[in-house]
């Protein structure tokens, strides 16, 4: 069945007040985009601040916040990303069939500016990114600065451009050194691992996370809660290098034992826990928006972006922003908890020189990788003050 076909006849998702669901068709990509709008007017004279989910999560995780954000002032649009959700038109072929040139972080890109463009809008205030959509978030401040007007990464720094080899033509240039296999390294381990981007580039990851044995609820629950605040194990720390000694310092949903899926891995970490530890500010219902939007879709769509992040060939269109900072004014705002903030040795602690209008790191005690789900108010306060300060 072709994909909007699918999207045509289903139930409206559980939105607070002033959150309206919409579809827009943009020819230029060929995706028909799922939105979340709050504050639309039509005169057009609202800022335009845009939110990015990350994996796996959708624009459905933003709900907490849109409303209060539209009460400031603007207008604030949420968007299924390509490969997710109730957005259709991307490439969803078997996995050695994907067309992978969609799922490119400049592609990633020029569907923001595709999709903005669309709204009506010329230029966007601010654009918001969360795990993976921080990536976008700051892939679109990074290489569009005249576009989008400033930016907010939360949990998932941005790491600068390693460099293009320099001043080698006549021998006086440092020689390049090859990059780390992270993936062999980790494998020689006392006790084995693998890297969570890795094991998720991989042709039976999306299998794996369709079909646990727990049974999808069980295992989202249980994901969700153990990289959440409320999981007692996550105390992270700054890690010295991208080496594997370093790198096992991590929890095993980041780091996973080498013969374990992610299911899994979940399922060892959650015995003796108390999953409905996380029903505080993941209710049953919500948690069921993903279940039904997950088994509906599958996840290889969203893990596609792993494959384009792990593979060098799919990420050299970068080069051309090579040895670029981000200029517009930004900000990044995390969970306490979350270790995602230390994942790429040395990104958060850079920022200030990776950025040059950075404004500071706002840490939401209480919070894990989840902090717009777990601390909705003081997210959106950091928020606002951010862009009051601007």
């Amino acid at each position: 069945m072709p994909q909007a076909a699918q999207t045509q006849s289903l139930p409206p998702l559980p939105l607070p007040d002033g959150i309206t669901e919409n579809y827009v068709h943009c020819p230029s990509n060929g995706l028909t985009f799922h939105l979340l709008e709050a504050g639309y007017a039509p005169e057009k004279e609202r800022p335009l601040v845009i939110l990015v989910h990350g994996y796996p999560e959708l624009a459905f995780s933003w709900r907490k916040i849109m409303p209060a954000l539209a009460d400031a002032g603007y207008y604030v649009v949420a968007f299924d990303q390509r490969g997710y959700g109730r957005t259709t038109g991307w490439d969803d072929s078997s996995f050695p069939k994907t067309n992978m040139s969609e799922f490119t972080v400049t592609n990633l890109v020029r569907d923001v500016v595709i999709l903005v463009h669309a709204l009506g809008y010329r230029e966007v205030k601010c654009i918001v990114g969360h795990d993976f959509g921080a990536v976008t978030s700051s892939m679109c401040a990074w290489m569009r600065p005249d576009f989008f007007k400033s930016v907010v990464m939360m949990s998932h720094p941005f790491k600068e451009h390693p460099g293009l080899p320099f001043d080698f033509v006549h021998g006086e240039g440092a020689v390049p050194t090859p990059p780390v296999d992270i993936q062999t390294e980790l494998a020689k381990l006392p006790e084995p691992r693998k890297h969570y981007k890795w094991y998720s580039s991989t042709s039976t990851a999306a299998l794996h996370w369709y079909s646990p044995n727990q049974g999808l609820k069980a295992f989202l629950r249980g994901y969700w809660h153990v990289k959440s605040a409320d999981w007692t194990g996550n105390d992270p720390q700054p890690l010295k290098a991208w080496n594997a000694q370093e790198l096992a310092k991590m929890p095993f949903y980041y780091i996973m034992p080498f013969n374990k899926s992610m299911p899994e891995t979940i399922e060892l970490m959650m015995r003796n826990e108390d999953a409905d530890k996380t029903k505080s500010w993941l209710s049953d219902e919500a948690l069921e928006v993903y279940v039904q939007e997950w088994t509906r879709t599958g996840f290889q769509g969203g893990l596609n972006w792993y494959r384009t992040m792990t593979d060098p060939e799919k990420k050299k269109d970068m080069d051309l922003f090579a040895g670029k900072k981000i200029e517009c004014p930004s900000i990044f705002i995390s969970g306490a908890k979350d270790w995602g903030n230390y994942q790429e040795p040395g990104a958060l602690e850079g920022l200030a020189k990776t950025c040059s209008q950075f404004k500071g790191v706002r840490m939401i005690e209480g919070a894990g990788h989840w902090p717009q789900q777990e601390q909705p108010e003081r997210v959106t306060k950091e928020v606002l003050q951010f862009l009051q300060d601007l």
